[in-house]
């Protein structure tokens, strides 16, 4: 069997571009005594993967140049010679950015019964919707009735965090990048307030869909989003530090927020942290998450790109805002 496989040509300057990447094809070999071979029929790109283009000490290794990357994907089993993995049966593995791979049992997840479509397990079921409920229940520490203030909103984990809050009867405020988006949160998803941050004060937005100021800030921006929820904290709010989009292609050092004592008066908790720092979750997550899609409390979005030539495009589209939910690239 051939893959055809997407490999870091070049290490990123700033934005990604298309010459930093290539496509290799190689041969998969078939499967030994307790290994699998799999095709993947689709493959996660997410934000996280920029930095670890960077060859640079991380809490995840960097990429290394003119080898395969890897990352989250779906795949079906065709050929098993591990107990109790099937051929046909879809699996949850790292090994994406390829078409097919041979690996050991223990590096695959099997998937079981599927609830939604495999995609889902991606996105909505997969990291970057547990990063969603963890970030908001766990780091957040969300209680019933509280606003909370989203960035990023649209994408995969920040249209999932609004969704859960909402859920608990909170008063929901996001920033997006663009009119669909926009719609697509105050229509569909119910969001209480929604504003375009491009041009915006965002403080002023903020001060107008919360007047008397966030309990909860869902950070995936950075930058003058985190600047601006800081100045309109209340005492003893959280802070869910998930991400800093806004600077992952920057080539100068981003100077931090200008008003970060305000955390000592006030009495904020500002958190970071990863979805593994969580994986003793994982099994309540995904009962509570396909409950929740299940009887249709929580709706997810997909921006499809297809082939595995694709997905250097898609990637570097997350950092354009060509995505509305979680954005997967299809193989099959």
């Amino acid at each position: 069997m051939i893959s055809r496989e997407v490999q870091l040509k070049q290490r990123p300057a700033g934005m990604p571009s298309a010459d930093d990447f290539t496509i290799v094809e190689t041969e998969v070999a078939d499967p030994q005594d307790n290994e699998v071979q799999v095709v993947n029929v689709c493959m996660s790109v997410d934000p996280y993967m920029r930095g670890r283009m960077v060859d640079r000490k991380s809490y995840t290794p960097p990429f290394r140049l003119g080898e395969t990357l890897t990352g989250g994907a779906i795949g079906q089993v065709a050929a098993s010679r591990a107990a109790g993995i099937r051929e046909g049966d879809y699996v949850q593995s790292n090994f994406g950015w390829r078409e097919a791979f041979t690996a050991p049992a223990d590096q695959i997840s099997p998937l079981g019964k599927l609830a939604a479509p495999a995609s889902a397990y991606l996105g909505a079921l997969g990291m970057p919707g547990m990063t969603a409920y963890v970030g908001l229940l766990e780091v957040g520490a969300l209680a019933d009735g509280e606003t909370v203030f989203v960035s990023g909103a649209a994408g995969a984990v920040g249209s999932i965090v609004g969704q859960i809050a909402r859920l608990r009867d909170c008063h929901v405020i996001g920033s997006a990048g663009s009119a669909e988006k926009i719609a697509w949160l105050r229509d569909e998803l119910k969001f209480d307030a929604v504003f375009d941050y491009h041009g915006a004060d965002i403080l002023a937005q903020l001060r107008k869909s919360a007047p008397d100021g966030i309990d909860v800030y869902f950070d995936n921006v950075g930058g003058d989003h985190l600047e601006a929820a800081l100045f309109h904290m209340r005492p003893f709010g959280r802070i869910a530090l998930c991400g800093a989009i806004s600077q992952y292609n920057a080539t100068e050092p981003v100077p931090g927020p200008v008003n970060l004592t305000l955390a000592i008066g006030l009495g904020l908790t500002l958190r970071g942290f990863i979805v593994n720092h969580f994986n003793h979750l994982a099994e309540k997550f995904r009962s509570d998450m396909e409950g929740w899609i299940n009887s249709g409390q929580i709706q997810h979005r997909e921006t499809v790109f297809n082939g595995i030539e694709r997905a250097p495009e898609a990637f570097i589209g997350l950092f354009t805002g060509e995505n509305i939910g979680k954005m997967i690239v299809a193989l099959d």
